[in-house]
């Protein structure tokens, strides 16, 4: 018997060498070198990879779920990591094609599955955030929407920007200095577990379809009636609404005035997103609600009520239902707003260090040797030639597309172009670190840069306004991109994935998402007035920020605001200060960004965040194992499911009412 062949030293062993250990083992420990990664790990020419029928399944599951984060992103402020759900997904889907089939379909392989992820991840969540927080500001301020051909471009642009961005970042961050990038290592465990075609695995794969299926349901039935025909026909035949059998209605409370979401919102999404933001983050939010309900709102409404008809504030509440309705978030947005910026800022400088290593190991990286495991890993890393041929069209048409559709100067445009890649460097090296992007910070910083390089001037605060709004969109998103797809790579890295190939998937994803939730922005938000039923809080607190910076400062502002402004400012630098000085207290101290949510949110949205926190703490204080196992699938089915029905229920009911008004 002839006996297998012996790798040689820096190659990867041929398919089917039994390697004698922990592939998961070498690829993170940092004192390893990348030579023993590419003989023990690297497998990205033993198997296929780059397949049509991954890229396909993919981009089919990332057009799903770009909607699905939008949806979330209007409604709660945030959009979720579509990396494990998508390998599940994308596992059961495949698996039960192949059982229609009666086996004629081949099984796919782990590298093909991640590929799939790759695909899906930079559709469905590298291009919908520009989308709901910067162009979603700019149609609350102007009333309309800005053209199809614009927003799709700069959609486009700003995703490939951080696709390509990722590329540099890749090999100083994930190969050198093997970053924990947590929710790119679990994507990676859930795919080597569920090709081990375990028992556990099938579970995991049981418990997320079944909550996205409850999901689905939920969101069917909670949509308020008026929606969609077909829908309400569905309540009257089944007696089964969820709206009226647990009203989330609003209560009589100040001034005989009725406080609009102060209920209960029968939401299996809001409490699936809890489960996943921990008890600390939403029991903040509980308390910052109801604080907000019952003390905090009456106070901001009184001081608002001593300057009834003061000209001097330019920027005024605006009151609903000629004021027989009060929405608190609407007084409060300042305040909550200020909590979250200023305890980002302070956050981001308490961790100069993170900042400063980032900048001095890409320095460090430019500075190698070409040694002949540099020569050999340039065979499967992406070459710098890529790079430039990406990012020098890119710059140039992102360029020209903000100085003919934004009247942004070309230098200004340059300067957006080169902070996104610092941004993205400092966002890129928090989520490998913490598994925390920072999207909302880095888009403050360039709103805050360009409130300096590009002043307001009297006569020209509408184009202020767009120029902080679309420079500071083409920052965040390019950073929360190339966040993201880094997080793919990192699973890539683990399961030995050829990264060219995995480069590729990624950037095929940016078009079929930005394909899909370009027409799915303009079907789900219509009008200005569609876009404020969903009071959304990320894209209130871009807007706010840019009229404070845009229309002449803190004079023009009611008295309420600035008070609120203050408030939530001291709040916002007094907690990541305590955090830091006291690290054994931090643990136990209110969430910034918890309190900052809870007054730009209705109250029973933050009692959904709660229950859900709270129903995984029991959960694990009863069966710890279960709970860590099958909490994050179901968490995950839970908000997938309804968002994506509630997606594809706004753009039907959209779609419905463009015929019945054309036909």
């Amino acid at each position: 018997m002839t006996p297998p062949p012996v790798a040689a030293p820096d190659l990867p062993p041929p398919a089917g060498t039994q390697v004698p250990v922990d592939p998961f083992v070498i690829a993170n420990d940092p004192a390893r070198s990348e030579a023993d990664w590419f003989r023990h790990v690297y497998q990205g020419d033993q198997m296929p990879q780059l397949t049509l029928r991954a890229v396909l399944m993919g981009a089919a599951l990332g057009m799903l779920m770009s909607a699905a984060n939008l949806y979330t992103t209007l409604k709660i402020g945030w959009s979720f990591g579509v990396a494990i759900t998508s390998c599940v997904l994308s596992y059961v889907i495949w698996n039960s094609l192949r059982l229609v089939s009666r086996g004629r379909l081949s099984a796919m392989s782990i590298l093909e599955n991640n590929c799939m992820q790759s695909t899906a991840s930079a559709a469905g969540y590298s291009t919908g955030s520009t989308i709901a927080t910067a162009f979603g500001a700019l149609l609350l301020l102007e009333g309309y929407h800005q053209p199809v051909w614009i927003v799709a471009s700069f959609t486009f642009l700003t995703g490939a920007l951080g696709v390509f961005l990722a590329v540099p970042l890749k090999r100083q961050m994930i190969n050198q200095e093997k970053l924990a990038f947590p929710s790119g290592t679990a994507a990676a465990v859930t795919l080597r577990s569920l090709h081990s075609r375990g028992v556990e695995a099938v579970r995991k794969a049981y418990v997320l379809v079944g909550a996205l299926v409850a999901g689905l349901l939920v969101g069917v039935f909670n949509t308020d009636e008026g929606t969609l025909g077909v829908l309400d026909r569905l309540f009257r035949k089944t007696r089964l609404h969820l709206p009226d059998l647990i009203p989330a209605g609003g209560y009589t409370l100040i001034n005989n005035r009725q406080l609009i979401g102060f209920g209960f919102e029968p939401s299996v999404l809001l409490i699936g997103a809890g489960m996943l933001v921990g008890l600390r983050v939403a029991l903040s939010m509980l308390a910052g609600g109801l604080l907000l309900y019952l003390w905090v709102g009456p106070a901001l409404i009184a001081l608002d009520a001593a300057h009834v008809g003061d000209t001097a504030y330019k920027i005024s509440i605006p009151l609903v239902g000629g004021g027989s309705i009060y929405q608190l978030p609407r007084w409060a947005l300042w305040g909550g707003t200020a909590v979250m910026v200023f305890s980002s800022l302070t956050a981001l400088a308490l961790q100069w260090r993170t900042v400063s290593r980032s900048f001095r190991g890409l320095r460090r990286g430019r500075q190698s040797a070409a040694t002949e495991l540099e020569r050999r890993m340039a065979e499967v890393e992406v070459p710098v030639r890529w790079l430039i041929a990406g990012l020098v069209p890119i710059t140039i048409a992102l360029v020209a597309l903000q100085y003919l559709a934004f009247h942004i100067s070309i230098w200004l445009g340059l300067v957006a172009v080169s902070m996104s890649f610092v941004l993205s460097l400092v966002a890129s090296r928090s989520t490998g670190e913490t598994d925390t992007t920072p999207t909302g910070p880095m888009g403050k910083v360039m709103q805050l840069l360009f409130a300096v390089l590009s002043p307001p001037a009297a006569s020209s605060v509408h184009l202020s306004l767009e120029h902080n709004l679309m420079a500071a969109g083409a920052g965040a998103n390019s950073a929360s991109a190339s966040s993201d797809l880094l997080t793919d790579l990192k699973s890539g890295y683990l399961l030995g994935a050829n990264p060219r190939k995995q480069f590729l998937a990624q950037f095929v994803g940016i078009f079929f998402g930005t394909l899909a939730v370009v027409p799915a922005w303009f079907l789900m938000v219509p009008t200005k007035a569609k876009l404020e039923a969903f009071n959304p809080p990320a894209t209130n607190m871009w807007r706010a920020v840019a009229q404070l910076l845009a229309g002449g400062g803190l004079d023009q502002l009611p008295p309420s605001a600035k008070a609120a402004i203050v408030a939530g400012a001291l709040v916002g630098m007094l907690l990541p200060l305590l955090a830091w000085l006291l690290p054994r207290a931090a643990p136990y101290l209110p969430s910034a960004m918890g309190l900052g949510l809870a007054w730009i949110m209705t109250y029973s949205n933050c009692q959904s965040f709660a229950i859900g926190a709270v129903i995984i703490w029991l959960w694990g204080r009863v069966h710890t194992r279960t709970a860590d196992a099958y909490g994050v699938p179901l968490a995950s089915g839970l908000i997938a499911g309804e968002s994506i029905i509630k997606a594809l229920i706004a753009m039907a009911a959209t779609a419905v009412g463009l015929w019945a008004a054309h036909s």
